[in-house]
């Protein structure tokens, strides 16, 4: 029963009595007792009206609890003309106002966050409160490898990438710059947020390859330059006084005469031999532009596969061609592509043992283009990974740490998609896919 039902039952239930008490005292005097009861009759009129008065200040105040119950605060209460209620109704309206506005803020700035990070070239990766992945933005799912839809609710231990691993073992307030396949470096950040007074964890994922090659670049290429234009003079110069003094040679005794040339012969020949190691590192900042024509990827490797042969007999390695028939056609500088494949398969020939093998495969990969290279070797030791395309790194004892330097600015030129892998145990594979045609 309703508290307006309560309440008029109670009226006409003591007004009832008072009547039959009335009724029981004043029987003998009829006129009193007529008036008696008319000012009872009087009186309940009065108390029916006072609460109809009263519901109707109370039917505003419930239509309000109605509307914050369903979070509705486009619709006003209109006032009573009860001072008492209209003020209340006064503060419901001034607080349904602001909580509309700060509502309809709030959405503005979700959707205003959402495009963002929908078109955002950063990775956002928010976790919940078991450490599983609550939301990814395009960009993340991109850069971990996964489809739509396909985060949801796993831990990144659970991805099965190297990217997820890294960021699995991430500590709170910690960035660091994880290394991935094909030169690519990846700069990782884990922090913290409030929620319902706990904290939840998010991933900020960036790519730093092009950032990082730029910067690399033009470090190097500044160091080549003053190395090369400081060697260049100093070789020029030295080797024209040797040579200067060869003509005093025959002035010399028979017996000193020749020790005396053997002495500048050798001295010329390091001097040459400076003036070409040079040369190596200035002809990485001088590569030209490619100039791109119709390049059969079955000829250019057949093309290298005969210029290592010997190479490969000799060390007692297998080189074996796969080209899938009709070999793709690709839009190519041929000299450079082929500087590649040499770069990248004397690599692979150093690579593997004497009885091991290098593949060469060419082939088509969802509409693309793409070759590889393939070594029957021990793979890549984790701690050299991470250096591999890093200018001057090397772990040959005269490497100069330029050639995969080289491979990746031709490559990155001729806009191609590339991959090195070499898990512990072999085989190790550089992979290029080539652009899709327009």
């Amino acid at each position: 029963m309703s508290l307006r039902a309560r309440v008029l039952a109670y009226l006409v239930l003591l007004h009832a009595l008072f009547a039959g008490t009335a009724f029981l005292v004043l029987r003998q005097n009829r006129l009193w007792l007529l008036a008696v009861e008319a000012v009872f009759a009087l009186s309940l009129a009065a108390g029916i009206a006072l609460l109809r008065g009263l519901r109707r200040g109370l039917e505003p105040l419930e239509e309000a609890s109605r509307l914050l119950a369903e979070s509705d605060f486009a619709t006003r209460v209109r006032e009573v003309g009860q001072p008492e209620v209209d003020r209340l109704i006064g503060v419901y309206n001034r607080m349904a106002d602001a909580l509309r506005e700060e509502r309809t803020k709030n959405q503005e700035q979700q959707g205003l966050l959402a495009r963002i990070l929908a078109v955002s070239p950063s990775g956002v990766v928010i976790l919940d409160f078991e450490e599983r992945v609550s939301f990814a933005n395009p960009a993340a799912l991109r850069l971990l490898g996964r489809g739509e839809g396909t985060l949801g609710g796993l831990r990144l231990g659970a991805v099965g990438t190297p990217l997820a691993a890294a960021l699995a073992s991430l500590a709170p307030d910690a960035t660091v710059v994880v290394p991935l396949a094909g030169a690519r470096r990846m700069r990782c950040r884990r922090g913290g947020f409030l929620d319902r007074g706990f904290t939840r964890s998010f991933l900020l994922l960036e790519e730093l390859t092009e950032e990082l090659r730029q910067s690399e670049k033009a470090a190097y290429e500044k160091l080549v330059r003053m190395m090369s234009h400081e060697v260049g003079n100093t070789v020029g110069a030295g080797r024209s006084l040797l040579e200067s003094c060869l003509a005093y040679a025959g002035r010399l005794p028979t017996g000193e005469r020749a020790e005396f040339e053997n002495a500048l012969a050798v001295a010329i020949s390091r001097l040459v031999q400076l003036s070409e190691f040079t040369r190596g590192f200035a002809d990485v900042v001088r590569l030209p532009p490619p100039r791109p024509g119709p390049c059969d990827l079955g000829v250019a490797s057949r093309s290298i596969v005969t210029l290592l042969r010997p190479v490969a007999d000799a060390r007692g390695i297998r080189l074996e061609l796969d080209v899938e028939e009709p070999a793709p056609v690709v839009a190519a500088d041929r000299s450079q592509l082929e500087q590649v494949l040499v770069n990248v398969a004397k690599n692979a020939l150093e690579a593997a043992d004497s009885g091991g093998r290098v593949t060469i495969r060419v082939g088509r990969r969802g509409g693309r283009e793409w070759l590889e290279v393939e070594d029957s070797g021990p793979g890549i030791p984790p701690d050299v990974a991470p250096q591999l395309f890093t200018p001057f790194f090397s772990t040959k004892e005269q490497g100069q740490g330029l050639g995969l330097t080289l491979v990746q600015e031709i490559l990155r030129q001729h806009r191609c998609e590339f991959t090195l892998e070499g898990p512990p145990g072999g085989p190790t594979r550089f992979t290029v896919l080539f652009p899709a045609a327009a």
